[in-house]
């Protein structure tokens, strides 16, 4: 199924937006989100995007960048279970990775800052505790 990306034609009210196209067109159309998941080995996939540009998406995950702020030092350490994610409930049960999500690592708890659906890669300031 196709994931349209324009404007709903209804407003709030329940009234009609009237169309300033006729048609849909190929640059509205969007693409199912990258449910990041922990895995047992990485997996990446380039997808091209608008204008001829590469996204990379991180697809499995096993490791992440976690800076630690007291030492201002970034290391490069292993997840081993998310813990919560606060965007959906299901997620959190199912284990998706996203921006925001609670994950424990090698060095502690810490919090996901990037989009790895959208970078290719997880970033992760770590708690204190």
């Amino acid at each position: 199924m196709v994931i349209y990306q324009g404007r709903d034609l209804r407003k709030p009210s329940g009234g009609k937006i009237r169309p300033h196209r006729k048609r849909k067109l190929k640059a509205h159309l969007g693409r199912p989100p990258t449910e990041t998941l922990l895995d047992t080995y990485e997996e990446r996939r380039r997808i091209r995007v608008r204008g001829g540009n590469y996204k990379v998406r991180l697809v499995k995950a096993i490791y992440a960048n976690v800076t630690i702020p007291e030492r201002n030092e970034t290391r490069r350490v292993r997840i081993l279970r998310v813990i919560a994610n606060p965007s959906n409930q299901d997620y959190s049960r199912r284990g998706v990775i996203t921006r925001g999500a609670l994950i424990l690592t090698e060095l502690g708890r810490a919090v996901v800052t990037s989009r790895p659906g959208q970078d290719g890669v997880v970033n992760a300031v770590l708690l204190e505790e």
